[in-house]
């Protein structure tokens, strides 16, 4: 995989990073990079990419179900309302990773995602406004070049303003996972089969616009 790519069983021509395995290889295709604007998913996301430090997404991807149930599919506005006893809860629930720390992040930036949505109107419309300039992007786009920059000026610039807003476990390496993921960069990389179905997918987008 020293370009990046795999050719699969199929035929096509991956990004490698999902390594053959198949719900990997499923997420690569059917959401990795794709734009996303519904609220709910992307607090999720940013929750989920918390969990993920010291870990691999793929072990937070075999559990994100088990998370969904847990912390009421994800839904902000019910997760803000938790206390200690859903602390206790969510502890004690194997189904997920059971840290204390980032488990009371959930419920922080839960309610600091409320305050958000109250001055910038929605969270897609916060998150959508760091997404860098094309002109800014490297052209082509080669495995070589994502694993010399795990961060990017656009996502050390969301870290700081996510952090200064309280928010926690969402450090510049973490939000530009989370931005790829959302897709407010396309990194799938030159040669992918689905980068230019993820530029069609961006292109077409209508952006959300930030509260005046």
């Amino acid at each position: 995989m020293n370009d990046g790519l795999i050719r699969g069983e199929d035929g096509i021509v991956r990004c490698g990073w999902h390594d053959g395995k198949g719900d990997y290889q499923t997420y690569h295709d059917d959401e990795w990079g794709r734009p996303e604007t519904d609220d709910v998913r992307l607090f999720e996301k940013s929750c989920l990419e918390g969990f993920q430090s010291g870990l691999s997404w793929l072990t937070i991807l075999r559990k994100r179900e088990n998370f969904r149930a847990a912390f009421d599919g994800f839904d902000f506005r019910k997760v803000a309302g938790y206390g200690p006893e859903d602390v206790d809860r969510l502890l004690g629930d194997a189904g997920i990773v059971r840290h204390r720390k980032k488990i009371e992040s959930t419920i922080n930036n839960a309610r600091k995602a409320i305050e958000l949505i109250a001055e910038a109107g929605s969270l897609a419309a916060y998150f959508w406004s760091y997404e860098p300039d094309e002109d800014d992007r490297p052209d082509p786009l080669t495995w070589d070049h994502l694993v010399a920059n795990p961060t990017t000026l656009a996502s050390v610039r969301l870290s700081k303003d996510l952090k200064k807003r309280g928010w926690s476990f969402v450090g510049p390496t973490t939000a530009y996972a989370f931005m790829q993921a959302m897709g407010l960069v396309n990194d799938h990389v030159d040669g992918c089969a689905f980068r230019p179905i993820v530029h069609e997918a961006r292109t077409s987008l209508t952006r959300p616009i930030m509260r005046a």
